[in-house]
C-alpha cells in the first residue's frame, strides 16, 4: 500500500440550515483501501458520500484527492468541467438504484462503451471488444451485449452499473448501498464478483451501507455514524468484534439478534 493518501478529509461539515448533515469529518483514504461508512438512516452517511464525490458542496471543509500527476487537488476548488472529467475517468459512483447509474433505453453495451469514449475512445470495434470482455468479467452473457438494460434483472442491473464504473481504470469508486433491493442470494453473489474486482483491480472505495455483513465482506475500515457525527472508527473487524461505543454495540446486537 502507497504511504501517500489518495484522499485527503478535513473538518468536512454540511448543514441545511440548523440541522447537521455531517459535521467535522476528518480522515485519510489510502490506495487500494475500501472504507465502510455505516449507520442507521438518517445518521449522515448519504449526505457525507455526496459531499466527498462533490454532488454536493460542504458549509466547511476540505478534500483533497492525490492526482495522477502527483500533485493533490481541494475537490471543491476545481471547476465543474475539472470534476467532471474525474467523474468520467480516475471515478466511479455505484447507486443504489442502477436505473439511476445506467442509460436504460441504450444498450449493455454502449452502457460501457460511452464511459470509454468519454476518454477519447473512437474504434468501434475496438470499443464493443472491451464492453464485451467487461460483461463477461461481471458475469452477464456477452449474447446481451445489445440488449437494453430494462430487460435484465435487478441483479443483472447492478453488476452492468459496476461495469460500466470500471471501464475506465478509476482509482477510486464510491458505493451507495450496492447491494439494497437485492435478494439475499442476489446480494452474496454480487458482493463475491464486488470484493474480487476490487481485490484485482486494486481500487479504493468508499461504501455506504446499513448492512454490517457488507461492511465485514467488503471493507478494511469502517467509521460508524451517528446524527452527522462519527461516533467510533477503526479496523472493521475490530470495531464489528469489540465495539468500544454503546451505539456500535447496539447496532451489532441488533444484527446477532436477527
Amino acid at each position: 500500500m502507497s504511504d501517500t493518501p489518495l484522499l485527503k478529509v478535513r473538518d468536512l461539515s454540511k448543514f441545511y440550515g440548523k440541522r447537521i448533515g455531517c459535521s467535522n469529518v476528518a480522515f485519510d483514504l489510502w490506495p487500494g483501501e475500501v472504507l465502510a461508512i455505516v449507520g442507521e438512516s438518517g445518521s449522515g452517511k448519504t449526505t457525507l458520500l455526496n459531499c466527498l464525490s462533490t454532488r454536493l458542496m460542504p458549509t466547511t471543509g476540505s478534500v483533497e484527492y492525490h492526482m495522477r500527476d502527483g500533485g493533490y487537488r481541494d475537490l471543491y476548488h476545481m471547476s465543474e468541467a475539472e470534476r467532471r472529467f474525474l467523474m468520467r475517468t480516475d471515478w466511479g459512483f455505484v447507486h443504489q438504484n442502477p436505473a439511476d447509474g445506467l442509460r436504460m433505453t441504450v444498450s449493455a453495451g454502449a452502457n460501457v462503451g460511452e464511459r470509454l469514449m468519454a476518454i477519447g475512445n473512437r474504434h468501434y470495434g475496438n470499443i464493443r471488444g472491451t464492453a464485451s470482455d467487461w460483461l463477461e468479467r461481471v458475469e452477464i452473457s456477452t449474447d446481451r451485449i445489445d440488449d437494453q438494460p430494462r430487460a435484465f434483472s435487478g441483479g443483472m442491473r447492478q453488476r452492468l452499473q459496476i461495469a460500466r464504473n470500471l471501464v475506465t481504470g478509476p482509482r477510486l469508486v464510491f458505493m451507495d448501498e450496492p447491494t439494497g433491493g437485492l435478494d439475499v442470494s442476489v446480494q452474496a453473489r454480487l458482493l463475491d464478483l464486488v470484493r474480487g474486482l476490487v481485490n484485482d483491480l486494486g481500487l479504493s472505495a468508499i461504501v455506504v451501507t446499513h448492512d454490517l455483513a457488507v461492511a465485514r465482506l467488503l471493507s478494511h475500515r469502517m467509521m460508524v455514524m451517528k446524527d452527522g457525527h462519527v461516533i467510533e472508527q477503526g479496523l472493521t473487524d475490530r470495531v464489528l468484534d469489540d465495539p468500544r461505543e454503546p451505539y456500535t454495540q447496539l447496532l451489532v446486537s441488533s444484527i446477532l439478534q436477527v
